[in-house]
């Protein structure tokens, strides 16, 4: 009885935000080693059904990383990475198109379904308008250049409104068009952040593989649960957000000062962790506020 007793509590407990947050848009990113482990990603996506059977309006935006680089090697084809971006030439921009959508998108399409969850693939070249990314060594002032990789220039929400307004979840991949008519590969993190600020979503989750934004990288007792917006520069300059975190924190603040009202960093590797940190007084993640 007990235990029946402790579910019902947990149900109480969620009601506020349930009831908060009914209506709001949620953009969720999906990514990195949380996809390659099949008891993470069924917890992920049942909490992105559950969002949804609730009344939120979840909208999906995936990486594939590993997958594309898996697909590259039975290609013969060498990845190769420059400042934590795929370098993409025209063979490879193939393989990625084919492997982000027959591959981690049709899979993640499947679940769903098996979740009683109505979902629909929002191919990323129709929504997103980009750019070719071109950048500079800080360190040579030599130029940068990734071939097919795409800076975001204009999201067209027409195709996410329309599934949202259906109840259906949209689950983005994370390919451009570019003015040349040709496809960009894009920065997961980048495309999920650049949907948050054009539908004004709720909140903005990163499904990541650590517990959150660390003061320590080797102590996870130092997780910082709230991050303010005025925090952040402090913190790059302490180099407590570098690497991989500091595009990544960049996105979020841009997020944040585009009228989003909250971001999480959040554990993928932690059963439901989607819930535990929305539907919870605790949370388990770090949220960043303005």
């Amino acid at each position: 009885m007990q235990k029946v007793i402790a579910k019902a509590e947990v149900l109480i407990e969620a009601l506020p935000y349930i009831q908060d947050f009914r209506g709001d848009t949620i953009v969720v990113k999906f990514g990195g080693s949380a996809m390659e482990d099949k008891r993470q990603v069924e917890s992920i996506l049942t909490d992105v059904a559950f969002m949804e059977c609730v009344g939120m309006r979840p909208v999906l935006v995936h990486g594939g990383g590993k997958a594309i680089s898996r697909a590259m090697t039975e290609a013969g084809l060498q990845a190769r990475f420059v400042k934590g971006l795929r370098v993409t030439d025209e063979a490879t921009i193939t393989v990625v198109e084919n492997t982000i959508k027959n591959t981690v998108n049709a899979a993640l399409l499947a679940i769903l379904a098996t979740k009683g969850a109505k979902a629909r693939r929002v191919d990323g070249q129709s929504i997103f308008k980009v750019e070719k990314r071109i950048g500079k060594d800080a360190d040579t002032g030599e130029k940068l250049d990734w071939g097919y990789v795409g800076e975001i220039r204009h999201v067209d929400t027409t195709p996410l409104l329309e599934c949202l307004e259906t109840m259906t979840i949209p689950v983005i991949t994370p390919l451009g068009l570019g003015p040349d008519g040709k496809l960009y590969n894009l920065n997961a993190d980048d495309a999920a952040a650049a949907v948050a600020r054009a539908l004004r979503a709720r909140k903005l989750a990163f499904l990541s593989d650590v517990p959150g934004l660390l003061r320590d990288r080797q102590d996870e007792s130092t997780l910082l649960s709230t991050l303010h917006i005025k925090e952040v520069e402090e913190l790059i300059r302490n180099g407590v957000i570098d690497g991989g975190m500091l595009p990544k924190i960049k996105s979020c603040v841009e997020a944040l000062e585009s009228g989003v009202k909250k971001i999480h960093i959040i554990d993928g590797r932690l059963p439901h962790s989607l819930l535990l940190e929305i539907f919870t007084d605790k949370g388990v993640g770090t949220e960043i506020i303005e």
